[in-house]
């Protein structure tokens, strides 16, 4: 069947990732023994191939391939150990015979790849449709394809049983196939460039029967003499694009989320022991390693479940299978049986433990010397450098980092190892690297202080390649960045962000460039907003002058210019709607704690005129105006008088309710226990509350309503018992009174009250 001439190789189709497709692979080389083993795969990967099988390489791993321009694209090529192409390329090195891919070169595959995504929408390039896959699952009486696969082909050992299905199934799903215009094209161009690269095999004085090609399924049944190969011609005339290879190592993780090059691979932890009993000839101990494996994790998790559990598990498995004419179990029947016999009918009591124990935490390594981009060279370097080596683990870790000098080591690069640590993952945040994620600690003020968590995947080794043309080095690529960020600043808040950035990735001709832009850009901005923000910028990085050690007096100038410019903005500011005064209310916040912390190097007396202005007027937003008198209460700069005096003046009948409830919103923002100190305050909204008609009250109380929801249990009752003893209740009747149940009529009020239409507000 597969061989139709008698100068016809040897034609072996899998599926890639298939523990099946590689143990009857092996023991279809041993067979022949071939003196050639040509695997579809990017053909400039040819050089990386001593890699593969060489000591210290340890599967999953990738090649990958990307573009050399920006935007960055990227095509991947994994192998797990139960990968047939990885174990044909062990076979070959351990018998010392020529092995090679022979698939598309990467500057053209990824050329094809992303026109036919551009030109169909395609978001990757499979061989057929996945409503074939499941037509023909639907077919065979199976739920899904996967469970269709695993059992027609991966539990079936029996000789030449893999090799011949997979090549008829793969004829079939050709016939069946409704691929796009430029889909067929492309698999098309593949199939007559290996038919080209076979027949030069053929031509260098390899026999044919002593060739074993290795393909993909879809592909093995149109790669013989029957059709002409690709000539060199056609091939200089493909389309291409600059590429770079390099290896990198993989995770079960992504394996199991990303099908990359050739088909996905949802459990791969589980196919890994499929693997090793296939190895061992013991393909029925395979159910029980599954199941007792969930057990295993649950009861590390603290959920007790016994061998005799598992073993039901084992027994309600193997009848499920048996009911569908299976050899063994499917991952499919597994599962189910987790789910009855271990989480006793529901999928949450198993589902993490199922989960661990199908995908896994492997994680690939290569050994040193392994042909990587020098960014990549950097990233590991610095590990070592900075002994974060053990952190390059699929499994989260998180590191806490004291950036201060050690003073109990000798050596300078001890004494400020978390420093430089921080730097190194600053930069990496800075390049999107997701290697480590920042957790911002709640105690803003320990500038020494730093959270991060740290889990190495795939993702990140193919964000570290991207930054490649950013620069050679994690510092070069990340200061690169920052230059390009810069570059499109357009206002203050931008450029400040730079030079925060800076800050934190130890980048002092960074900070440099965006201190000069951010000055330029001062000059024009009238933004109160942006001018706050770029202010707190600037108070942090100086905050971070003597823990990061660098100079910081180039920077007080610039943060005097800002301040003062903010302080002169902030009254005409103030006239917005309470949306933007939520914004203005953080820039205010800015500013005023610059003031505190800095008041040595900014105007700080100008700022408390102007909130004194803001505090006194009545056209701008009285939520703002209100907050403007919180920060004097705060600061002692309001005196009872003064507060009784402008409580009346803002709380009085003539006010519109909305106003009025609104300045006491602002005012209730700040300090609560200072407000709460001020009895003459809440005599002064007694009265105001006293004086509302109904539908005034009705308005008010939504403002009010709103203002009083920031208080605390205790801070509303300690209200309370100050109203109380304003009207003349004592501090028991209070209390009985806010614990007692509504009456009807009072509940009936509220539903009134919340029913109640506020037209405009």
């Amino acid at each position: 069947m597969c061989r139709m001439q008698k100068y016809t190789p040897h034609f072996f189709g899998i599926r890639h990732l298939s523990p099946g497709g590689a143990y009857h692979l092996l023991k279809f080389l041993d067979e022949v023994k071939p003196t050639a083993v040509l695997i579809e795969g990017l053909s400039d990967a040819n050089s990386q191939i001593e890699y593969f099988t060489a000591p210290g390489t340890k599967p999953p791993f990738a090649v990958l391939a990307y573009t050399e321009e920006l935007p960055i694209k990227t095509l991947l090529y994994p192998m797990a150990e139960y990968s047939p192409e990885y174990q044909a390329l062990v076979w070959a090195n351990n018998h010392n015979v020529h092995a090679e891919f022979i698939d598309l070169p990467s500057d053209v595959f990824l050329t094809l790849e992303y026109r036919q995504i551009r030109g169909t929408g395609e978001s990757e390039a499979q061989p057929t449709g996945t409503s074939i896959y499941e037509k023909w699952a639907e077919t065979a009486g199976e739920e899904d394809h996967e469970s269709y696969w695993e059992r027609s082909f991966e539990h079936n050992l029996l000789k030449d049983s893999y090799r011949l299905g997979v090549y008829e199934f793969g004829k079939g799903l050709r016939e069946l196939s409704h691929d796009s215009p430029s889909h067929m094209a492309q698999n098309l161009v593949r199939e007559a460039y290996m038919r080209k690269k076979i027949r030069e095999v053929l031509d260098k004085g390899h026999l044919a029967q002593k060739v074993v090609v290795v393909t993909g399924a879809y592909h093995s049944s149109v790669l013989g003499p029957e059709m002409p190969p690709m000539t060199e011609e056609e091939f200089e005339s493909l389309p291409r694009i600059k590429t770079k290879l390099t290896l990198m190592p993989y995770s079960y993780y992504k394996l199991s989320s990303r099908s990359g090059y050739g088909a996905g691979n949802g459990a791969p932890q589980y196919f890994e022991h499929m693997w090793d009993c296939m190895k061992k000839n013991d393909l029925e101990r395979l159910p029980a390693l599954y199941l007792s494996g969930i057990a295993g994790h649950m009861r590390e998790s603290g959920t007790h479940r016994s061998s005799a559990e598992a073993i039901e598990g084992v027994r309600l498995a193997n009848a499920m299978s048996a009911m569908r004419g299976g050899i063994a179990p499917v991952l499919k029947d597994l599962r189910d049986a987790a789910i009855v016999c271990l989480g006793y009918g529901e999928l949450s009591a198993v589902s993490e433990a199922v989960a661990r124990t199908e995908i896994g935490t492997g994680i690939g390594s290569l050994p040193e010397g392994v042909s990587r981009t020098s960014i990549q060279d950097d990233f590991y370097r610095e590990l070592k450098r900075l002994k974060l080596d053990k952190y390059r683990s699929a499994v989260a870790m998180d590191i806490e980092l004291d950036l201060r000098e050690n003073r109990r080591v000798q050596s300078k690069d001890a004494a400020y190892l978390d420093l430089n640590r921080s730097f190194f993952l600053h930069r990496l945040r800075v390049l999107n690297v997701s290697f480590q994620k920042y957790k911002p600690r709640a105690q803003q003020s320990a500038t020494w202080a730093e959270a991060w968590t740290l889990r190495w995947t795939p993702e990140a080794e193919i964000e570290l390649v991207e930054s490649t043309l950013k620069g050679e080095t994690i510092e070069l690529a990340s200061a690169y960045a920052l230059k390009d960020m810069l570059e499109k600043c357009g206002r203050v808040e931008e450029a400040s962000a730079v030079i925060r950035e800076a800050c934190l990735c130890g980048l002092i001709d960074a900070m440099e460039m965006a201190r000069k832009e951010l000055q330029r850009l001062a000059v024009d901005s009238g933004a109160f907003a942006e001018i706050a923000a770029a202010a707190k910028d600037m108070a942090t990085v100086i905050s971070y002058g003597d823990i990061r050690k660098f100079d910081t007096s180039h920077f007080i100038p610039l943060l005097s210019q800002l301040f003062l410019r903010g302080a002169l903005l902030l009254v005409e500011a103030a006239r917005c709607d309470n949306e933007a005064a939520k914004i203005i209310i953080e820039a205010i916040n800015s500013l005023n704690s610059i003031s505190l912390e800095h008041y040595n190097v900014v105007d700080e007396g100008i700022w408390l005129e102007e909130l004194k202005k803001l505090a006194g007027l009545d056209d701008r937003n009285p939520k703002l105006s209100g907050y403007a008198c919180s920060i004097l209460l705060e600061r002692n700069l309001m005196d009872n008088d003064r507060l009784s005096s402008e409580v009346m003046r803002r709380l009085s009948p003539g006010i519109e309710a909305d106003i009025g409830a609104g300045w006491f919103e602002g005012l209730s923002l700040r300090n609560k226990y200072a407000l709460i100190a001020r009895t003459a305050l809440w005599e002064q909204i007694s009265l105001y509350v006293e004086s509302l008609e109904d539908d005034g009250f009705k308005r008010a109380l939504v403002f009010l309503r709103r203002a009083f929801s920031s208080f605390g249990p205790s801070e509303k009752r300690s209200v309370c018992e100050i109203l109380g003893e304003i009207w003349g209740v004592g501090s028991e009747e209070v209390s009985d009174i806010l614990n007692r149940e509504l009456e009807e009529e009072e509940q009936k009020t509220l539903e009134d009250i919340n029913e109640f239409d506020f037209g405009d507000i």
